[in-house]
């Protein structure tokens, strides 16, 4: 039996003929393949119309996936108390023998990660409905464009999908497309709403097919299949075809007479990324992950998504003034894992309203001072918990969200939490130089607020180690092929908000970034001179206090810009040799890796034995 008659015996009329009309084997025989192996009870295809999406969102509340809040189109989704956040330990690559991406990378033997994962999906959907949903990541109709077909038994992953990601039925049926990315998830067993079996649960995946398996889970991390797992899927097809995939925000950045260009924007969790993406008076295009290709010799980007899923902590008034009008106000936001109060209203650790006196959480029944079986306090919503909304609710929304062209970059910023050594924002000396000791060298301090001991230096390349899926060196030479192909290379830059003094205070104000993105783009315009310094351009005291009366309306004294922008020569030549014992252990680093690194270790200790270990800015000389 073909796969579209075995469909025949598993769908009804009605959804065997929204299949049919995508005139596609390659769809019928993944999907047929599932269908046997998970053995749901009844099958639901969603295409692109309204009907289809309310459909699903009919069944989140039917279902209890997701309970309506008081505040209309709002609803709650809680994940099981052990289903929190992104499983690290068991998100793995499927390998064939011999085949290794170095010990950054998870993996685990093809044949028996296959076999494993395909008898926990075994009978998973019996008794429950499969959703067949069909998605473009990046906007349709585009150069950009990766089609992507997901198999799920679980209404809230549909709906989160709906709400992150272009429709994608529509062009399946034009296209007539064989290549997609594949996702197959279930929930699994179900115990009060929540997935039971997570000792169960698998992250696998399938570089060589575009498959990734997800089983025995909810948080949508793991099972939201075109958010990170298919950027894995978007790195390795891009090393192929010579475009990037990035963890990146795209933004507009205004001058002083409201002209726009646009940046990237690569940081670490909790480095000040999305901060970065909605800061006032910019607009935004996306918030996490970018698609980067050469057009006509220009860099130019999309956001992949078309919509948001945040995490939810500190999000006020007064950090985050356009979101927290969204979240408040009427429109379809999915909270995750937060407090719902007595009123159905909801509730987050950094909200500005007072914490409720009960309510709903994460761990069930709640009240202040509940603690867990371990004795230790349940906070009224957990640290990871999440907001999804789509971009197109926002105030500061870019008009160019959906262009099929994508925006040209000018700048790629690299931030990272860096107490000691970076200073607050610096362009790199061209694109190589960029590249190898802006990107490549990202390091980020762990922080006491999330994994119980501070300042452990965590390297992360590009903001994007966990999900690159091909070796460290190739990946590298992917950025740098990627420059070659340019007529003019954006602009790259560092920054770091986060750099201290030696009493341990922090070094600049929250609000200080709209400066650094404003001297970025002037630098990125010409507009501005700037100091040449062993590890990049800085920018001069006369440029900066200008734009902090103008950006922010404050003084800015000569006192902060030395404390900020002096070189700190030990700590730079500290990084630097990290930064090669990291690569020397690494298969197929390219040379050009170790020349950067001892170019710039050279200039720094000539400069050290002329002038000590910390230099003053003025000590440096104008870049014409």
């Amino acid at each position: 039996m073909n796969a579209l008659e075995f469909l025949k015996t598993k769908l009804d009329k009605q959804n065997l003929e929204k299949l049919e009309a995508l005139d596609n084997q390659t769809i019928y025989e993944f999907v047929a393949e599932y269908i046997q192996l998970t053995n749901p009870a009844s099958v639901f295809v969603r295409t692109d119309s309204s009907q289809d999406i309310e459909y699903i969102r009919k069944k989140t509340i039917d279902l209890g996936e997701e309970k309506e809040l008081a505040t209309k189109g709002h609803t709650i989704h809680f994940d099981g108390i052990f289903d929190q956040a992104r499983d690290k330990k068991n998100t793995k690559y499927l390998l064939s023998e011999g085949e290794s991406f170095g010990h950054f990378i998870n993996s685990t033997d093809k044949e028996s990660g296959l076999n494993e994962v395909k008898e926990y999906l075994k009978d998973i959907m019996k008794g429950k409905e499969m959703y067949i949903c069909f998605f473009c990541l990046g906007p349709v109709n585009s150069k950009f464009s990766i089609l992507a077909a997901q198999l799920t038994d679980s209404s809230y992953v549909a709906h989160s999908e709906d709400i992150l990601y272009r429709p994608g039925y529509e062009e399946f049926k034009r296209t007539k497309s064989k290549s997609f990315f594949k996702f197959v998830h279930s929930a699994g067993k179900l115990i009060n709403n929540v997935s039971e079996d997570t000792n169960k649960r698998r992250v696998y995946i399938d570089l060589d097919e575009n498959t990734v398996y997800s089983t025995n889970t909810q948080y949508a991390g793991n099972t939201v299949g075109l958010k990170k797992l298919s950027l894995r899927l978007a790195i390795k097809k891009a090393s192929k075809e010579g475009w990037l995939a990035e963890h990146m925000f795209l933004m507009g950045v205004h001058d002083e007479k409201g002209k726009k260009a646009y940046f990237a924007g690569a940081y670490p969790s909790m480095c000040g990324k999305t901060s970065t993406a909605m800061v006032a008076g910019e607009t935004i295009v996306g918030d996490d992950i970018a698609y980067l290709r050469e057009i006509d010799g220009i860099a130019k980007a999309v956001n992949v998504e078309r919509g948001i899923f945040g995490i939810i902590k500190d999000v006020s008034s007064k950090s985050d003034p356009v979101l927290y009008k969204s979240l408040q106000g009427e429109g379809e936001v999915i909270f995750s894992n937060i407090l719902i109060d007595e009123d159905k209203n909801p509730y987050w650790i950094g909200k500005d309203s007072k914490v409720p006196h009960a309510g709903v959480n994460f761990s069930g029944e709640w009240f202040p001072g509940k603690t867990n079986k371990d004795g230790v306090e349940v906070p009224p919503s957990h640290k990871n918990a999440r907001y999804t909304i789509r971009l197109a609710g926002l105030d500061n929304v870019d008009e160019n969200l959906e262009n099929p062209q994508g925006v040209e970059v000018k700048g790629i910023i690299y931030g990272g939490r860096d107490s000691d050594t970076s200073c607050p924002v610096s362009q790199a000396l061209n694109w190589e130089h960029g590249v190898i000791l802006k990107a490549a060298n990202l390091e980020s301090e762990t922080t006491a607020a999330t994994l119980g001991k501070e300042g452990i230096r965590v390297f992360n390349p590009m903001s994007n180690i966990d999900f690159v899926s091909l070796l460290l060196g190739d990946y590298i030479k992917m950025h740098l092929d990627f420059g070659k192909k340019l007529k003019e290379t954006p602009f790259i830059f560092s920054a770091n908000y986060f750099l201290k003094n030696k009493e341990g205070k922090f070094l600049n104000d929250i609000e200080d970034k709209r400066v650094w993105l404003k001297w970025m783009r002037q630098r990125a315009d010409n507009a501005v001179g700037a100091l040449l310094t062993p590890v990049g351009l800085i920018p001069k005291y006369s440029d900066l206090q200008r734009l902090f009366k103008d950006v922010l309306g404050k003084d800015y004294s000569e006192n902060n810009y030395i404390e900020q922008f002096s070189l700190r020569i030990p700590e730079n030549l500290a990084k630097i040799e990290r930064i090669r014992n990291i690569y020397q252990d690494l298969k197929e680093i390219p040379a050009i890796v170790f020349d950067e690194l001892d170019k710039e270790e050279k200039k720094l200790l000539d400069l050290q034995k002329t002038q000590g270990d910390y230099i003053k800015p003025s000590a440096f000389q104008e870049n014409i």
